[in-house]
């Protein structure tokens, strides 16, 4: 499990991120209209997951718009942002955000958080998910992740980009 912080405060993942080299598991995640998205469904891009515990947050929605500004730059790549909010709530943030070159899915009733080792196991954020970017190629292989150490920050952009180089 990874050792982070919220506000200074331990917290505790209930895994670790994929090793680099490796390939992602597969996923079911819920679109803003409720239907599900699989790895399947981005095949043949490159994939950069920007997951975040919730986009009513003032660092995950800078992260949201962030990638988005980023991802109409990116050929052959999809920006996947995952956070457990309710499709609802982030089909209403991205339309208000006007975050239309990346994917937003909601792990509100899948394991992804447990498959990936994003899940919060404990502190008052327990359930959600961790700030991380994990970045693969074509084949869902791994190129580079960042468990971001404190969750109240932004991750590195400019890294997860590099990675698609």
């Amino acid at each position: 499990m990874a050792h982070i912080k919220l506000h200074g405060n331990d917290v505790q993942t209930v895994g670790n991120l994929p090793e680099v080299g490796s390939s992602i598991k597969d996923f079911a995640l819920v679109d803003t209209d409720l239907n599900v998205k699989t790895k399947d469904d981005f095949k043949g891009k490159k994939k950069i997951f920007s997951i975040f515990p919730s986009v009513d947050t003032g660092v995950c929605a800078a992260a949201a718009r962030k990638f988005n500004e980023k991802a109409a730059d990116l050929p052959d790549t999809v920006v996947i942002n995952v956070s457990k909010d309710l499709p609802f709530a982030l089909k209403r943030f991205c339309a208000a955000e006007g975050l239309d070159h990346v994917e937003t899915l909601s792990d509100f009733r899948g394991t992804f958080g447990d498959d990936f080792g994003v899940g919060i196991s404990d502190s008052p954020m327990k359930g959600l998910l961790s700030r991380a970017i994990i970045v693969t190629d074509e084949e869902g292989k791994v190129l580079y992740t960042e468990q971001v150490p404190e969750i109240t920050e932004e991750p590195d952009y400019d890294a997860a980009l590099q990675a698609l180089k």
